[in-house]
């Protein structure tokens, strides 16, 4: 394996690995070990031989290099150095770009031209080159697979994938973004924005520059990732009509406590005959609306589709390892599954 990203997804990724080893080894027949860790803050380790991954989680966490661990002096190039490393496996959790997709999508290219798997947290790549790296990793026998780019590790893509074969997506709506619902959940409680966007970032679900949850960018790439993949409708996030939760102020919070209603970012999207129209924008909703009950870090979505009607999906408080789980079972499927 190589591991491309090691912070907060990548690290529980690599404790999950460990602590699921003998679990790999009985139930699937599965063995492995990491050749390669690349980081933007700690530099790369290049080992064929294995890396100990025990003392990579530890030198991070501690703020130190990676360098002690490497047998070999780890290429600059990307390419290099997934080439040098002789994984079968890359897994890719570098932050997100909105608008390219970059760097994730140069890796991801990389390693599929190389004869790797693929497996990302990334939904970047999954917006801006959805087809070109399928039909890459098709032409190499290998597989793309990217469960954690929504909704973490609850299954997703590979329900439909999978589970429901021939079933057709009409739409869906859902709340995606844990961040912002966890800021409305909090100004409920009485919390200020600021005070709300502050306690995010205390417990770690928002980032340092929150814009990119407020302003519902992520949300917006999240909608075009499921148009693009389940409704074979490519969309970029400038494509989908976006409107964040930064105007949403503590008297609009307190006139809909007064209503019975609350405030919620919601994401949506709809086939329609010249297309699929999709959004992203707060909405004030009722008691008996789903969504009502959706609190704190957790979402939800309810598909529409042309044989099952409503499915709804619900990840209660999720974090960094329900994440690592999505790319644990995306890897156990990515090299137990024949590629079509």
């Amino acid at each position: 394996m190589a591991l491309i990203g090691f912070g907060n997804v990548g690290r529980a990724f690599a404790r999950l690995l460990e602590s699921k080893r003998e679990e790999l080894r009985r139930g699937y027949g599965l063995d492995w070990r990491v050749t390669a860790i690349g980081t933007r803050s700690h530099g790369g380790a290049l080992d064929p031989a294995g890396i100990d991954l025990r003392e990579a989680l530890r030198l991070v966490e501690s703020d130190k290099a990676l360098a002690p661990l490497a047998a070999l002096p780890a290429p600059d190039d990307p390419t290099e150095f997934l080439r040098q490393s002789g994984a079968a496996v890359l897994f890719e959790t570098t932050p997100v770009n909105y608008k390219t997709g970059q760097p994730a999508l140069d890796h991801i290219r990389a390693a599929l031209g190389l004869g790797m798997h693929v497996v990302t947290a990334n939904k970047g790549p999954v917006v801006h080159g959805y087809d070109e790296l399928k039909a890459l990793a098709r032409s190499k026998g290998r597989h793309f697979y990217f469960e954690s780019a929504v909704m973490d590790g609850a299954p997703i893509f590979s329900m439909w994938r999978a589970a429901l074969p021939a079933a057709k997506v009409n739409g869906f709506r859902g709340i995606l973004n844990s961040t912002t619902n966890l800021i409305l959940t909090l100004m409920e409680a009485g919390h200020t924005f600021d005070e709300a966007v502050a306690q995010a970032q205390t417990i770690g679900v928002a980032e340092t520059d929150p814009s990119g949850d407020i302003l519902g960018w992520d949300a917006a790439v999240k909608v075009a990732a499921l148009t693009t993949v389940l409704m074979d409708s490519p969309l970029t996030p400038d494509q989908v009509a976006r409107q964040g939760i930064e105007r949403i102020n503590p008297r609009e919070i307190a006139a809909a406590r007064r209503s019975g209603r609350r405030w919620k970012l919601i994401c949506k999207a709809e086939r329609r005959d010249d297309g699929v129209e999709a959004s992203v924008g707060p909405e004030m909703i009722p008691p008996e609306d789903p969504l009502f009950t959706v609190m704190g870090t957790s979402s939800s979505i309810t598909f529409d589709s042309d044989v099952l009607g409503k499915l709804t999906i619900t990840e209660e408080d999720p974090g960094p390892t329900t994440t690592a789980f999505g790319l644990l079972a995306d890897f156990i499927n990515a090299v137990r599954t024949p590629v079509d």
